[in-house]
């Protein structure tokens, strides 16, 4: 019997966090079926109709883009069409071990409702303005509530999840990189893109974390990289007990991490860490690092965003040969510059436009997902556990652990010229940032040489 989430099973549903086009709800009743799930509701636009994914069905050149995979393209529904994109694509990628594409659910529109009104006064007041649940879709996506072991909340020993944005772990190193982003080739995109979100004010501080550092397969390092975001979360980095947030900001993102935060985080690991007040927010953070050392599943995601090998600078071309429209990105340059560069990307045939396209968008997805890690203290002679283990010495403790990707959305052709205006944007503001922290030391120095004369 098809199970149809009605307008009574709404108070069940709790806000757990959200992004730019989907919300997510953990489960708090008691049916069976739903019990240890979470919720991904769709977005839609406070001043529009149409809803975030908008078309509901691929374009045509979408459907020519994914033409090799049939389920994708025979859907006319925008929603299942994201679902089979991570069963059918991000999961043989990265591993099925890691990957839940999940299920879709019927929903009514009574039931979509009254989420929205339920959940309206947790969210973000930059996300409410923003956008709103969109209550014209029929369905939602059900997953595993990867913050937690199977059975949930009827688990005896508790569960602390750390949720991380890795963000892009390689500097580019294409060809086809304009001269005026040659800095791309030596700053992250995380680092620079800071810049951008201070001058926006979407950040309030700068973040000292470098994927580099992340994805370098060294255990110092990947610590220092755990402690940055732990220090200055913005929304890359979260940890839940027992399936309820304790430490980062939900849909807005955390800045920095004060001295109050860091007390109440302390206390609240006293059932999972064991060690003295100060001591257990260290362990913890060197008990996600070595996890993350030790599971090696960040190498894999590594080669999926390196998929990307011409950089936006390149397959924007691709991406007007497919559209079959005037490369507006040529257009600018002008004729000398198009054709030093430039022209060999126009000269390829149409498969192999589609196939540069396709891997950049797969490497997109594979840049913005998060890593989810769960861990519970292993009983005493517990070695029946089908789950990995660690053992961290700092606590004398054992604890199994499992990760999951979560977050891989299926990238709409579209926006690859967005993607491009904005990195020419974060690559401007970056530059600029540098060049006025130049000026300031040089007049700091001419200051303090006036003084010494």
């Amino acid at each position: 019997m098809e199970v149809i989430l009605d307008k009574k099973d709404a108070g069940d549903w709790i806000y757990r966090g959200e992004g730019a086009a989907n919300l997510v709800l953990g489960y708090s009743g008691s049916t069976p079926a739903f019990i240890g799930k979470v919720m991904r509701l769709q977005k839609a636009p406070v001043n529009g109709s149409k809803s975030m994914n908008s078309p509901t069905a691929l374009t045509v050149h979408e459907r020519l883009l994914w033409k090799d995979t049939e389920d994708i393209v025979a859907t006319s529904n925008k929603e299942l069409a994201c679902q089979l994109f991570v069963k059918h694509i991000m999961s043989p990628l990265l591993g099925s071990t890691y990957v839940d594409s999940g299920m879709r659910v019927s929903a009514s529109k009574e039931f979509l409702e009254s989420v929205e009104k339920n959940i309206i006064s947790q969210r973000p007041a930059s996300r409410v303005d923003a956008a709103k649940v969109d209550t014209e879709c029929d369905s939602v996506l059900l997953m595993s509530d990867h913050s937690l072991f199977p059975r949930g909340t009827h688990e005896v020993e508790p569960c602390i999840s750390v949720e991380i944005k890795p963000k892009c772990g390689f500097l580019p190193s294409s060809k086809f990189i304009d001269e005026g982003n040659a800095i791309k080739r030596s700053i992250t995109r995380f680092q620079m893109h800071q810049a951008l979100k201070l001058h926006q004010g979407e950040v309030s501080e700068y973040s000292d974390y470098n994927p580099l550092d992340m994805f370098s397969g060294s255990k110092d390092r990947i610590h220092k990289a755990i402690r940055d975001l732990f220090s200055t979360p913005q929304n890359n980095f979260r940890v839940f007990l027992n399936g309820s947030q304790i430490f980062g900001g939900l849909g807005g993102g955390a800045d920095s991490t004060n001295f109050v935060t860091r007390g109440k985080f302390e206390d609240a690991l006293k059932c999972v860490i064991q060690g003295g007040d100060g001591l257990r927010t260290m362990s913890f953070l060197q008990l996600v690092a070595e996890t993350v050392h030790n599971s090696g599943v960040l190498d894999q995601l590594l080669e999926v965003q390196k998929l990307d090998n011409l950089d936006i600078d390149g397959a924007i071309h691709a991406y007007y040969d497919i559209v079959s429209e005037p490369c507006m990105v040529c257009r600018a340059f002008g004729k000398e510059k198009m054709s030093q560069r430039y022209l060999s990307l126009h000269s390829i045939s149409l498969d192999e436009s589609l196939k540069i396209v396709k891997d950049f968008l797969i490497a997109a997805t594979a840049k913005d997902c998060s890593l989810m890690i769960s861990f519970r203290p292993r009983k005493d002679g517990n070695t029946g556990s089908p789950y990995n283990n660690l053992y961290l010495e700092s606590s004398n403790q054992f604890f199994d652990y499992k990760v999951n990707f979560i977050d891989l959305d299926l990238k709409q052709l579209k926006k690859m010229e967005e993607y491009y205006e904005l990195d020419k944007k974060i690559v401007t503001y970056y530059n600029r940032m540098v060049e006025t922290e130049e000026r300031q030391k040089k007049n700091t120095s001419t200051m303090a040489l006036r003084t010494a004369n």
